[in-house]
């Protein structure tokens, strides 16, 4: 058949059609007919939708019936002729019967058919688009010539993609015919051909051409033609160049449209419009004109996204156009008065691009941020000089309470069919305020913007600063507020000044060096405050502003307080102005402020109660100064703590009495009115809760009687893994370690769930692993003792567990359940839980409950080494669990069963860690005093060369020997300064200057020798007792006690106790702690012991003489048990004054004397005044040589109690590069607590105590006198 039938050719014209439709985007696209070919012949590789096309479904069809046949019988020729010979593969086959086929006489006529038909088919095709064209093209003359009277910017679509359109291809003839019919001596009917056609042509084709210098001028004139056609089409081009054009081309256009429209603004013949007659967008020039602009301002917001990758000329030419074009002032504007002028170039840019996205972006990199500052600096100033004088006009010109033509909340009339037809003058300024605003906002975030001030403005005597700028806009965010009051709450967000002056602040605000130059001055500050000075100033002055100028004051204020530098300035002001001053500090301003605002102390606010959020926002600014040490301490004589928990249980008791809203009744106040009230008490309990964020303020807290729900709050956001507010970048780790230093704080988190939450997750990381894990491999045998998944929660647990008064809350007195089974199933949920099921394994049942024996184990042996680094959790444990004799055992067990050497033991993991803590138990002693056995193998024959052992006394290569007794010799000048005190009126100073000098000179000779004595039999603790043979057998390695000291140290304990009761007063508490004497061991009476060489008698005359110093309360623990010298509340709180007073100074002076380490801590989720409690409540024993632990004595009786906190800070700043190192590898925690602290010298480090003390010690020692209050 020669071709197919005509109603097959009807057939194939719609599916050619539809096929060609569905490509038309990648053929237009082309930029040229071979590259369209090369697209059409590849399509099926490229296009995934090329077999859902019905032309290819029916061309397959087709081909089936024509060819089905002969395709099957070449294929049983194939196969049966030579199916031996196919064994490469089915590719040959495949071959072999394709090139059959292809040879065959029906495939031949196939094609021959098939090509006929498909060339009438596409002739047909051809001949209906070109009638379909003739047709468009004379709607489209009819169209043009309807259309200049509909024309709207809001419609406008310029600048719109190019690719919407076919192109038709020229050559150089045929763009040099069109470039003379653009000849303005043209007629109209020409030009607007001319320029139809070149609108059709490829925009590469048409700037490649060898005419194109002739064809710009062309199109320019053709933009400022009044015949509303030409000047369409020719804007139409521009949008074209910029989609699709090569850079210079582009650039080329830009500028020309820039110097176009700065003709248009700069000709006698302009006919834009004056600001007075204000804006009517209806008018056919002004509609021109923002064409134009819309298209610039389009292309300048997205040329920053590829200039980059363009030379830099490219860059700065279409900069510098833009920058010449805003700057470009009419005329007739230098002669006529303000309202009388030319509207500038930069009133069409706002009105289209009102928050100047386009210099924000201009401003967002440094490639072209560099390029804007410097043309703004050296030629175009002038344009930030306008700006400036814009917001001061406004700002003069302006009173919001008598205007209501402000700003875009009140623009409600002049509208057609919903849309914006005319801008009045007052609104055009306005507009361009709020672009100058927004520009200069983003032009002081960078340095070499805020170089360009100060500027100089006309009419003003002086040049406007930095500094003035900001106070006017701080003003106006004031001033601006019947509007933002009256105005909808949605229109107020987006066009009040207020809110324009406030996102300027903010952006500021997020930039540390920006903050630091603009915002940090005491004169900013000063006019943030202003509305709150005035409220406190005269009760009875009514003072205008709203709520929302508050709030915004406050979330402001807040910002600023988030940083350590506007802490500062908040606190203290401006190079410590205020604290050198009697004037009260903002901080002291905004604190009294808030607790009046709580109180309902505030007059202009009596009418009306003051909302939620006002509150919140002042309350977070406190919050945000009160969560650090240095803030609390300014603000602690307001007593916010106090203000809050009364506001909270106000807000509590509110919420009780509201009935809780019914289904069908009329209850919608009542419901809306009970959701503000728990809004309110969910934001009093989040900022009380913020007070657990430092020592003293944890027990502030602990007094308002909310520390329980606090922490069940906390706990609530912890499992949710919230942080704790928008300006702390941690969550509630470290404020979780703070509250655990505590008895009662350790309560609330066990009564909270916290607890049993965090060692459920334990176990089931230890032993069941995650639910959501797909096992498809068994999981590895981990490498590390503590592995990897379960080192978070290990180091929670440690923080959990690092105080003794915690750890005797959660264990003191109470038995392991020592079952004799346990389900596989049966879950730990408490502390008690813990240690039977992972430490003390002292029966199969607890082996053959855990799947992973050794592992689970492991991670309980590591946790006991570091908490027996406490000595007197030591002792709980070793007198309730007896936990050498569980390890002694255990060793005993692990042993191998071998004829040849029987009884040798296994060296494993356990084993190694096991002997580890069995020594660390034993032996006392500082980094040179003792021998710890290490935790690695080494690679070798003999991988552990420490002998293990399975019952005490320690091997010998663990003992180091005894020290000698000192020969002390009294003759020093000191001595000689003692004996002639009765001479000396000034004595005391002369002591402590003569000690300072000796301990500098020769620290050594500073040792005391006295004689023995013996006391009376009393009954002790089980914990004294073990700690009286840890003290003398450590007194015997240091050669000052002999073999029957342990009855002199009983009795001077019993004496003690005894002493210490009759200044203790009778609590009734639930902490197990306060239920009785002191639980821990006494270890100041027993250093005391070891100074005096054992002298009983001599030790308890000191210890009683020592008590009436007030130094006594913080060297010695015990002093302050539940004691009289303490108000009701402190005694009651179960929190020591060493904590809530000492490691609260040693917390601020770290912040501020070594700011990385306490940075440090604040990473690793632990605190400074957790460590230092565990290292004063023990004397430094195990930490420091008996010389330094001397030293320190001696230092804080003599040169004064604070000396304490400076000693505590020497230590830190001493193991500064090590605490940096052990935060990088997560374990700062575990290696504070295990390790001993090398190379400290008080002598070395009392120059650096000595400075504190000329910095701090009026402060610190007045706090420390004032403890009972």
């Amino acid at each position: 058949m020669s071709h197919l039938p005509n109603k097959v050719e009807a057939e194939l014209q719609p599916l050619l059609g539809q096929l060609l439709k569905s490509i038309k985007e990648r053929i237009s696209g082309a930029p040229s007919v071979e590259c369209a070919e090369e697209i059409l012949l590849h399509l099926e590789e490229t296009d995934e939708n090329f077999h859902n096309y019905e032309l290819v479904k029916y061309l397959r069809n087709y081909i089936d019936t024509a060819l089905g046949s002969v395709i099957e019988e070449e294929t049983e020729k194939c196969t049966s002729a030579e199916g031996r010979s196919l064994g490469s593969g089915q590719d040959t086959l495949v071959q072999q019967v394709t090139r059959k086929t292809r040879e065959s006489e029906e495939y031949k006529e196939m094609m021959r058919s098939l090509k006929n038909t498909m060339m009438v088919v596409v002739e047909s095709l051809i001949n209906k688009f070109e009638e379909d064209k003739l047709k468009k093209e004379e709607l489209h003359k009819k169209k043009m010539h309807e259309q200049h009277t509909s024309y709207c910017m809001d419609s406008c679509s310029d600048s719109g993609s190019s690719f919407n359109q076919s192109y038709t291809f020229m050559n150089q003839e045929q763009l040099q015919i069109i470039v003379g019919k653009l000849d303005p001596s043209q007629p109209k009917e020409i030009r607007r051909e001319a320029l139809q056609s070149l609108c059709c042509a490829p925009p590469s084709d048409v700037l490649n051409c060898e005419c194109w210098i002739t064809l710009r001028k062309h199109l320019v004139t053709a933009l400022s033609d009044p015949d509303p056609i030409l000047s369409d089409r020719s804007l139409r081009f521009y949008a074209k160049t910029f989609s699709s054009s090569t850079f210079s081309a582009t650039r080329e256009t830009y500028t020309s449209l820039a110097m176009h429209l700065e003709s248009c603004f700069t000709s006698q013949q302009s006919s834009v419009p004056t600001l007075s007659a204000g804006m009517d967008i209806t008018n056919p020039d002004v509609v021109r004109l923002l064409k134009k602009f819309r298209l610039l301002n389009e292309f300048q917001k997205e040329v920053p996204s590829f200039w980059i990758r363009h030379p830099e000329k490219f860059m700065e030419e279409i900069v510098e156009s833009t920058l010449s074009l805003l700057s470009v002032t009419h005329e007739q504007s230098f002669r006529a008065e303000s309202s009388h002028r030319v509207l500038k170039p930069v009133y069409f840019l706002a009105l289209l691009d009102t928050k100047a996205s386009w210099f924000n972006k201009w401003m967002h990199g440094y490639y072209s941020r560099t390029v804007v500052l410097r043309l703004l600096e050296n030629k175009y100033k002038s344009l930030i000089t306008a700006a400036v004088r814009q917001c001061l006009d406004y700002y003069d010109s302006k009173n919001v309470e008598d205007d209501d033509t402000d700003n875009l909340c009140t623009m409600r009339y002049h509208r057609t069919n919903g849309r914006r037809t005319y801008y009045t003058g007052h609104e055009l300024q306005y507009i361009y305020f709020v672009h100058s605003l927004c520009l200069l906002g983003r032009l002081l975030m960078y340095t070499d913007g805020r170089k360009l001030f100060p500027i100089k403005v006309k009419n003003r005597k002086e040049p406007v600063a930095l500094m003035d700028l900001l106070v006017l806009l701080i003003q106006m965010m004031h001033q601006n507020q019947k509007s933002a009051q009256n105005a909808n709450t949605t229109q107020r967000d987006s066009f009040a000044p207020a809110n324009f002056v406030m996102e300027v602040l903010r952006m500021l605000c997020g930039r540390k060096e920006c903050a630091t130059e603009c915002l940090y001055r005491n004169v900013i500050i000063d006019s943030l405050l202003f509305p709150i000075s005035t409220w406190l100033k005269d009760d009875q002055m009514l003072v205008t502003c709203v709520e929302t100028v508050l709030i915004n004051t406050a979330d402001i204020l807040a910002r600023i307080a988030s940083t350590d530098r506007g802490l500062s300035l908040l606190l203290f002001g401006e190079n410590n102005k205020h604290a050198a001053s009697n004037c009260p500090s903002a901080a002291q301003l905004i604190a009294e402020f808030t607790k009046r605002l709580l109180d309902g102390e505030l007059p202009p606010l009596a009418s009306t109660e003051p909302s939620t959020a006002l509150k919140g926002a002042f309350i977070f600014v406190c919050r945000q100064m009160y969560n650090t040490c240095e803030g609390l301490d300014v603000l602690m004589p307001y007593g916010l703590h106090e203000s809050i928990s009364k506001a909270w249980k106000k807000a509590c008791s509110l919420s009780e009495r509201t009935p809780t809203p019914v289904a069908g009744n009329e209850s919608g106040a009542t419901a809306q009115e009970l959701q503000n009230t728990m809004v309110l008490e969910e934001m009093l309990l989040d900022n009380l809760l913020n007070f657990a964020a430092t020592p003293k303020g944890l027990l502030l807290l602990q007094q308002t009687g909310a520390l329980n729900e606090c922490v069940v709050y906390m706990f609530s956001r912890y499992t949710k893994k919230l942080q704790v507010s928008k300006c702390e970048k941690f969550g509630y780790g470290v404020m979780v370690t703070q509250v655990a230093a505590t008895a009662p704080g350790i309560v609330a988190l066990q009564s909270s769930g916290f607890i049993k939450a965090l060692v459920m997750e334990l176990w089931s990381v230890l032993e069941c692993g995650r639910d959501d894990a797909r096992m498809i491999n068994p999981k590895p045998t981990p490498v590390e003792p503590i592995d990897r998944s379960c080192q978070k929660s290990f180091l929670a647990l440690v923080n959990l567990l690092s105080s003794f008064y915690a750890v005797y809350e959660l264990i003191g007195n109470m038995p392991l359940p020592n079952k004799s089974a346990y389900s596989l199933r049966e879950v730990p949920t408490s502390i008690v839980d813990l240690i039977d099921r992972l430490i003390i394994m002292n029966s199969n049942a607890k082996i053959h409950s855990l799947f992973n024996y050794e592992h689970s184990h492991m991670f309980g042996v590591r946790l006991l080494s570091v908490m027996c680094c406490n000595l007197d959790i030591l002792l709980l444990l070793e007198s309730q669990y007896h936990v050498s004799e569980i390890l002694l055992n255990a060793q005993k067990e692990n042993v191998r069963e071998s004829l040849e050497n029987p009884g040798d033991f296994i060296i494993d993991g356990l084993s190694v860690e096991r002997n580890q803590i069995l020594v660390r138990m034993n032996l006392i002693g500082g980094p040179s005093e003792r021998v710890l056995p290490p935790r690695v193998l080494q690679k070798g024959n003999d991988p552990f060369r420490w002998p293990l052992f399975s019952s005490y006394p320690l091997p010998k290569c663990y003992l180091r020997e005894p020290l000698k007794k000192p020969s002390v010799k009294q003759d020093n000048e000191l001595s000689k300064l003692l004996k002639n005190l009765e001479m000396q009126t000034d004595w005391l100073e002369s002591c402590k200057k003569q000690f300072c000098r000796i301990m500098k000179s020769k620290p050594d000779i500073l040792k005391g020798s006295i004689s023995e004595s013996g006391v009376k039999r009393l009954s002790l603790s089980p914990i004294q007792h073990l700690g009286i043979k840890i003290v003398v057998r450590y007194g015997k390695f240091l050669g000052l006690l002999k073999d029957d000291s342990d009855q002199e140290l009983a009795n001077l304990l019993k004496h003690c106790e005894r002493f210490v009761k009759q200044q203790q007063i009778t609590i009734s508490s639930s902490l197990h702690c306060l239920q009785g004497d002191y639980v821990g061991h006494d270890w100041f009476a027993s250093t005391a012991f070891l100074i005096m060489s054992g002298d009983g008698e001599r030790t308890l005359r000191f210890l009683q003489q020592f008590s009436s110093l007030l130094v006594s309360a913080f060297l010695w623990l015990p002093r302050l048990h539940a004691s009289i010298h303490l108000s009701v509340q402190n005694a009651e709180s179960g929190i020591h004054p060493v904590y809530s007073c000492t490691a609260y100074y040693i917390e601020m002076l770290l912040k501020i004397e070594v700011p990385l380490v306490f940075s440090a801590f604040r990473m690793s989720g632990f605190t400074p005044s957790q460590i230092c409690q565990h290292w004063l409540s023990q004397c430094f024993w195990n930490y420091l040589n008996w010389t330094e632990i001397g030293h320190y004595i001696a230092v804080c009786v003599i040169l004064g109690p604070d000396y304490q906190v400076y000693m505590c800070i020497a230590l830190l700043k001493h193991l500064e590069q090590e605490i940096l190192h052990h935060m990088q590898t997560q374990d700062l925690q575990v290696f504070l607590k295990e390790e001993a602290i090398h190379g400290f010298q008080v002598s070395s480090y009392l120059d650096f105590m000595e400075n504190l003390e000329h910095s701090y010690r009026t402060t610190i020692l007045t706090e420390m006198e004032n403890i009972k209050s």
